[in-house]
């Protein structure tokens, strides 16, 4: 039976992650961060429904200097739970942000380098070395910041937001993603700051697993042990987004791999807190039913037999127990076998375990972002309106972005995307190429549905 990864403990204000701490739970705001009052409202439900850590969009340092009023609000109230400024493209935000919050994400993709673009750039080894260069003259000052406040730090990289500079050294590969990590990693490690926890997300469950199991080896094999948060990134909503979540976080779950969880739903964000923490709920069992999946292998297919009082239950206790098994190609066909419920829906249920493996396509597959304050248009009704016109087109992956900070990475894994630009502004993607640029928002659906429909002719 596997037991859970032995990580150093990183200190996040009055909260211990990774060592012998229990597995943390958290979740992000999805209102503007200047809103000092929804920012307070919204966080205080993510707390009460269990979440141990707030996250919140930091675009510049004003919404970086308002985490000071977001933090006092809270705590006057008696709510102590750690706050966490997420950065991007900005790096004197997050040395602002660093003064007021417990914890501070950054991105290695856009963190020095420019936001991505897909070019291909070539460097000699002294030109690459150069820019590493350029990465620890920003990076140096910003660990000061965080040693000086006891200020922890989340390297967080992105499938999505690679830079070109890494893409075209590595290309879109594994190795590029976990070096992408580790180049910042050496930099807080030289500095001799280790209240770090690192995080490898994706869209693509495979992505995601393969990336972050890679991690851990790379981590292993330069002494390295920090604590790993995990999430599937843009995982959607619905049981689409349960599934997919359990699928890739609990596959590493089940390896004991994983110190905190965000469950990321297209959804309210208090949603999510019930679903990371039934996911962590079900690990010794679902570890039990990963052992009996495989030993039941038979003709390419795994046979699972498990029993749960409700279907959500179901849901991820299955998705769980097979995601990575399924991931690893053990198997490319599922039978789940249950007494309670139909047949019919355990058939489906299997197809959208394998759909999230990225095994077989039943169904219109849909990538999009749980929202955040970047966000600037109703990400919970677009989904729904583009769901309902492009539900029957089976195997069309769609991708649905807030904003541009992983949209048209993520979307690189979509046929189609559809990125808030701007308040009131989308602009549309065939795969990695924007078509239609800040166009309104009242016709970006209809502009997209047309846009679908005429490729398909």
């Amino acid at each position: 039976m596997s037991t859970r990864r032995i990580s150093w403990e990183a200190r996040v204000g009055n909260l211990g992650i990774g060592g012998e701490n229990p597995i943390r739970i958290q979740s992000m705001a999805t209102v503007d961060t200047n809103d000092t009052e929804g920012c307070v409202a919204q966080a205080k439900r993510i707390i009460d429904a269990g979440g141990e850590l707030v996250r919140f969009t930091t675009q510049g340092t004003r919404e970086a200097e308002n985490m000071k009023n977001i933090s006092a609000r809270l705590k006057a109230d008696g709510y102590n739970q750690p706050l966490v400024a997420d950065v991007h493209f900005t790096a004197h935000t997050a040395d602002v942000a660093a003064l007021y919050c417990e914890k501070v994400r950054i991105n290695p993709g856009n963190y020095v380098d420019p936001g991505r673009t897909f070019k291909h750039l070539e460097y000699t080894d002294e030109e690459y070395a150069a820019e590493l260069q350029k990465i620890e003259q920003k990076l140096v000052p910003f660990i000061n910041i965080c040693k000086e406040h006891h200020t922890a730090v989340r390297i967080g990289v992105n499938h999505g937001s690679l830079s070109d500079r890494i893409m075209s050294r590595y290309g879109d590969t594994p190795e590029g993603i976990v070096e992408s990590c580790m180049e910042f990693l050496r930099i807080f490690q030289r500095e001799q700051f280790n209240d770090v926890v690192i995080s490898i997300k994706a869209s693509n469950t495979v992505v995601m697993v393969t990336t972050v199991r890679l991690l851990v080896q790379t981590m292993d094999s330069e002494d390295m042990h920090y604590p790993l948060h995990l999430g599937v990134t843009e995982a959607g909503e619905g049981e689409d987004g349960r599934i997919k979540s359990a699928v890739g976080i609990g596959a590493l779950l089940t390896e004991g791999i994983g110190d905190t969880i965000r469950v990321s739903l297209s959804e309210e964000p208090e949603a999510e807190i019930p679903v990371a923490r039934k996911l962590v709920e079900l690990i010794p069992e679902s570890i039990r039913l990963r052992a009996e999946a495989e030993a039941s292998i038979k003709d390419d297919t795994i046979t699972l037999t498990l029993d749960a009082p409700d279907w959500e239950t179901l849901q991820l206790k299955a998705a769980m127990a097979v995601g990575g098994l399924l991931i690893d190609r053990k198997a490319t066909k599922l039978k789940i076998v249950n007494s309670r419920f139909p047949i019919l829906n355990l058939s489906v249920l299997a197809d959208s375990i394998l759909q999230a493996a990225r095994i077989k396509f039943t169904k219109t597959e849909y990538i999009s972002c749980p929202g955040c304050g970047r966000t600037l248009y109703n990400l919970q009704e677009t989904i729904a309106r583009i769901k309902a016109a492009t539900s029957h087109l089976v195997g069309l992956k769609i991708g649905i972005m807030g904003c541009i900070v992983n949209g048209p990475g993520e979307m690189a894994d979509a046929d189609y995307g559809y990125v808030g630009a701007g308040r009131g502004k989308i602009s549309l993607y065939r795969q990695k190429e924007c078509v239609l640029k800040n166009i309104p928002e009242e016709e970006a659906v209809e502009r997209l549905l047309a846009l679908i429909a005429e490729d398909r002719k």
